[in-house]
């Protein structure tokens, strides 16, 4: 279990105003969990190119998701308090090929109304250090072009572009490039 605190600190030391400022756990995801996860989830599905899905895809298909996760490929939450999910992450299977078994795919998503306070920054900090305690070689994440604020996540947390996919996915009636970025994770002792 990891705890943060939405850049609190630094917001105070500069004196700035931050609203809904608190405390947020990041712990494993749980079925209990999943209705918040979809609704999260669902809200960019239907807002945003920040996924390929164009619809949200139910219940029964998150619960599959959640299945198909297991202690090399954990899914987790960010909870203000007992209930209250703010966000979640998960490490994917990358490719079911044997050899790429050890490279892993990571999601952010943040409640809409919970973004830029920190959240989406301790859920991906918490996956990079699992990723390397579950002794992953690498993680990869698939970006839309045009999402700047998770290419700077990716990036603030060690990622780097190592490919670039020009106009791949058509959402919303527009052409979007995905980017590929890497972090290469140190090897276990």
């Amino acid at each position: 279990m990891h705890t943060g605190l939405y850049r609190e600190t630094r917001a105070k030391r500069r004196g700035a105003m931050v609203r809904g400022v608190s405390p947020f756990t990041i712990r494993e995801a749980r079925v209990a969990d999943l209705e918040s996860i979809d609704r999260i989830y669902d809200h960019y599905v239907l807002q945003s190119t920040c996924t390929a899905q164009f619809e949200p895809a139910g219940m029964q298909a998150r619960t599959e998701w959640f299945a198909e996760h297991d202690a090399r490929h954990p899914i987790v939450v960010a909870e203000a308090e007992p209930g209250v999910v703010l966000g979640w992450g998960s490490l994917s299977v990358y490719n079911r090929r044997a050899g790429y078994g050890d490279t892993v795919e990571d999601s952010v998503y943040i409640a809409h109304d919970a973004r830029r306070r920190g959240v989406g920054s301790g859920i991906l900090a918490h996956l990079v250090r699992r990723a390397g305690k579950l002794g992953h070689h690498t993680i990869i994440a698939g970006i839309s072009g045009d999402q700047d604020p998770s290419i700077a996540l990716h990036a603030k947390h060690g990622f780097v572009e190592v490919g670039r996919m020009r106009e791949v996915v058509c959402k919303f009636g527009k052409w979007l490039d995905v980017i590929y970025m890497q972090r290469d994770l140190p090897s276990p002792p």
